[in-house]
């Protein structure tokens, strides 16, 4: 019997842990994936829009060699991070069903059952894409996820999307020898929230011609060997090997869903849960990090919801 079980091994989830191991609470961390998962997603050589020192918990400082750490660097200090406070991380175990009874939760994964008078859901955003909804995109050429320019070397290469993440793939890859960069845009300009360090750089090589931007467009269909897309009310072939499609993440409402979280009707579709202490309208059942947020993915980060961590642990510790 734990006092509380944490969802999701990020950095908010090691903090969670964290907080509970100071207030002298048991605690146990489940992760599907990896150890901070989301971050060892991210594209190899991706450097953090935050500094290092907004990217700490638990009193480890974290220092990097410039002042916005890269991917390799967070995933070097989470790896202290959670050796330093010896923390209990149960790694590679998918929660499958979340039943209550007599005061108690019971979490079925796909190696044990465990059991907790509370639970913290903190799985973030970036495990379920969303997805296009159009012929051929099940193809192997279709990736959801961009993780280093090599294997896209002398290849013609679309890339679907505007704001960071297919903004930094369509420069790295440009840069590293793809024959062809291709970017179909549905808005009329690159996103305003892209890195102001490479924003400019974006808008230089669109305007000299060397990466392609399609504006006001969307891609319809996939083939083996072309990409089909939508450009106002035409219809342009383009030769093509591989697609990106940066088109974002979401949470993953289902397992909310599943623990009976209610959301709020609204184009964010964020669920409920009180301000102060982070509990959901589910007695015993608290949220923490970006997943607060619902479809708006952008309004929590590491550096504004580390403080979920201090708020939920207080209060389930008043509980107890």
């Amino acid at each position: 019997m734990f006092d509380v079980i944490i969802i999701g091994a990020g950095p908010i989830g090691l903090a969670c842990s964290i907080e509970a191991k100071r207030n002298k609470l048991t605690s146990l961390i489940l992760e599907k994936g990896v150890l901070v998962n989301s971050i060892y997603n991210y594209p190899q050589n991706m450097t953090f829009f935050s500094t290092s020192d907004k990217l700490e918990i638990g009193e480890v400082p974290f220092i990097s060699q410039n002042p916005k750490p890269t991917r390799p660097e967070a995933l070097e200090y989470y790896r202290r991070v959670c050796m330093s406070w010896n923390l209990q991380v149960n790694l590679y175990e998918t929660v499958k069903k979340i039943n209550f009874q007599s005061e108690t939760f019971i979490l079925r994964t796909d190696k044990s059952n465990y059991k907790s008078k509370n639970i913290i859901i903190a799985t973030g955003f970036y495990d379920i894409p969303f997805p296009l909804n159009i012929v051929g995109e099940t193809l192997p050429k279709v990736s959801h996820y961009y993780s280093e320019p090599h294997p896209y070397f002398g290849m013609d290469i679309a890339i679907v999307g505007a704001a960071n993440s297919a903004v930094d793939a369509a420069l790295e890859t440009f840069r590293k020898g793809a024959k062809s960069v291709t970017m179909i845009v549905r808005e009329n300009k690159i996103r305003e929230n892209v890195k102001y360090w490479s924003k400019p750089d974006i808008e230089n090589r669109i305007k000299e011609g060397a990466i392609k931007a399609l504006f006001n467009s969307e891609i319809v269909e996939i083939q083996e060997k072309y990409v089909i897309i939508k450009n106002r009310n035409k219809k342009i072939r383009i030769k093509n090997d591989f697609v990106l499609a940066m088109t974002g993440y979401q949470p993953n409402f289902k397992l909310l869903k599943s623990v009976g979280i209610k959301f709020n009707k609204d184009k964010d579709f964020s669920p409920l849960y009180n301000t102060d202490t982070m509990e959901s309208n589910v007695k015993g059942v608290y949220l923490a990090g970006v997943i607060c947020g619902g479809y708006q993915t952008n309004k929590w980060f590491i550096e504004n919801s580390r403080i979920h961590a201090s708020q939920i642990i207080k209060h389930i510790k008043e509980k107890k």
